[in-house]
Parts: C-alpha cells; sequence; structure tokens
C-alpha cells in the first residue's frame, strides 16, 4: 500500500479505515516473519507501516471522540 497522507486518512469513512489498520497489522506481521527469516529488503518499512497505523488509529480515535461529543451536546440540548 502506498503511503498516504494526513489528509488523505481523514478523508476515509470510519468503517473503511478500521479495515485498512486491520490490513496494515496484518502486512506488519508479515514484515516481520520476512525479517525474522531474512527476506525482508529494508527494515524501513517496518518503521513506516507502524507510524502508519499509529497515524490511522489517532485518526480514528478523534473521529470516534468527535462522534461522543457531538451526542453528548446533543443530549444536552434535548435535556
Amino acid at each position: 500500500m502506498p503511503l498516504m497522507k494526513v489528509h488523505e486518512m481523514r478523508a476515509i469513512p470510519e468503517v473503511e479505515l478500521a479495515k485498512r489498520i486491520l490490513e496494515e497489522e496484518e502486512n506488519l506481521a508479515h514484515l516481520k516473519f520476512q525479517k525474522a527469516t531474512s527476506q525482508l529488503e529494508s527494515p524501513i518499512i517496518i518503521r513506516t507501516t507502524r507510524r502508519t497505523i499509529a497515524r490511522m488509529r489517532t485518526i480514528l480515535r478523534e473521529l470516534q471522540i468527535k462522534k461522543s461529543s457531538a451526542l453528548k451536546q446533543e443530549e444536552s440540548k434535548n435535556a
């Protein structure tokens, strides 16, 4: 998967983002296996994959927080 910029990640729907996180985690496990068997071309790939996963998780968490705060504001308006 080519590197995605943060603004591109933010444009992805929440469900799709969670799905991509799982795909990247599977990819990371595969890369670690390749490293263990000395088949990995560059160990930098592992670092960039880990950081991509972290960015995606951060954006997913931001979306969840935004959604819950919107629900709380709506509840306070209705109360």
